[in-house]
């Protein structure tokens, strides 16, 4: 969408558009996520433009709509009152009123929340509403340039380019470039003792699930011990803390002697005691978000894997009250995964957080923030069971 930017601001604008276009046409996954995010800013740029900026982008796209005439607009005037006042809007009159009618399934999301009036098969759209009808537009063309451009990537420049731009392009959909969360913060440590407080306080929901699966099991798949097994790491659970733990918990299952031998060598490996002593990073929501889970396997994104019924049966054991759970649930259906986990945050704690949620760590110390303050309003350090 052109916009009056500074020349530089907006190359920088186009060229990450088309990066982003690139790594995301490869899977139809990814398409969706990209389609979805890129409509939510499509919708906040053209909300931000003129009236008279709008209609000239919709010239622009050479969209087949004309404003309804006046002497239509007079035939069908009653039923447009009619709709206006209920969804809220002020009377309409001939002079300031433009609608535009266009077949009715090209809005369906006007159609399904009842805000358009419908006559003979058209949808009588007011230019407050006309974002609907240019997103869909917008949503059909790059759709079908995602699909023309994975097709030429899968032909021909993946292969040209395997030793130089493909592995930035296939890495990129899961990468993190938030904080590091490898290490806990200075001062911050989480003790066995406290460990069952501290999740239920302030563990996200994706830790929370898995944490309470291994207390009830006694055991976790491998992609569910490396998720919750370094996010522990980074929330401050020392080495031989987490052998014990784990060590707990497994031995009630497979034995402690078992346990030596098969899970003890990962957890030291997972902390960089062991093979190329790698300190290993905990799961952004992104790397999480993309898992794929299978059958008897717990980690992954709730917001993403979870049924409907579950997620909401977990959200409201969490404490989400039933006017947030709405709230989250759309952002769900939408697959706004990460702004659900925001509004997640904001219900249980009672407070914003405007930056998102980014990284379950994330979550976590922001969590820990929010509870010091309230029970510590001095300033002082407090080790993080002690609430």
């Amino acid at each position: 969408m052109g916009h009056p930017l500074p020349s530089e601001v907006t190359n920088k604008d186009i060229i990450s558009h088309f990066v982003l276009r690139l790594v995301y046409c490869r899977t139809e996954e990814l398409r969706k996520w990209f389609l979805s995010n890129e409509i939510v800013l499509f919708r906040y740029r053209f909300w931000s433009r003129s009236p008279e900026a709008q209609r000239l982008l919709m010239a622009e796209l050479d969209l087949p709509y004309k404003p309804v005439t006046t002497a239509e607009f007079e035939g069908v005037k009653e039923k447009l009152h009619l709709v206006a006042r209920s969804i809220g809007q002020p009377k309409l009159t001939a002079s300031g009123a433009i609608f535009y009618k266009v077949p009715f399934e090209e809005v369906p999301e006007l159609v399904a929340g009842r805000r358009v009036f419908i006559y003979k098969g058209y949808a009588y759209v007011a230019m407050n509403q006309v974002v609907s009808l240019v997103a869909t537009q917008f949503r059909g063309l790059l759709s079908k340039a995602l699909v023309l451009t994975n097709r030429k990537w899968t032909s021909t420049i993946r292969e040209q380019e395997k030793d130089r731009l493909t592995p930035i392009v296939e890495a990129l959909c899961t990468s993190y470039l938030g904080p590091d969360y490898s290490q806990p913060k200075e001062f911050a440590e989480v003790s066995i003792k406290d460990i069952d407080q501290v999740a239920k306080s302030s563990f996200p929901l994706c830790m929370r699930h898995l944490f309470e699966k291994l207390r009830e099991d006694h055991h976790l798949k491998h992609g569910g011990r490396m998720q919750l097994g370094l996010f522990l790491k980074g929330v401050g659970l020392k080495l031989d803390d987490a052998l014990a733990f784990w060590k707990a918990e497994f031995s009630q299952k497979v034995g402690a002697e078992r346990f030596d031998k098969e899970y003890a060598y990962s957890i030291r490996h997972n902390y960089g005691r062991e093979g190329k002593r790698t300190d290993y990073t905990p799961y952004s929501c992104q790397k999480i978000i993309s898992s794929t889970p299978g059958v008897g396997d717990h980690h992954g994104c709730p917001y993403r894997h979870f049924s409907e019924e579950n997620l909401k049966a977990a959200l409201s054991k969490m404490g989400v009250n039933s006017g947030a759970l709405e709230n989250v649930m759309d952002k769900v259906r939408n697959r706004h995964y990460q702004l659900a986990c925001t509004l997640t945050f904001e219900s249980i704690h009672g407070s914003s957080n405007d930056a998102g949620i980014n990284h379950p760590n994330q979550y976590f110390s922001d969590s820990h923030e929010i509870f010091k303050s309230k029970n510590n309003p001095s300033g002082q350090g407090e080790a993080l069971g002690d609430r």
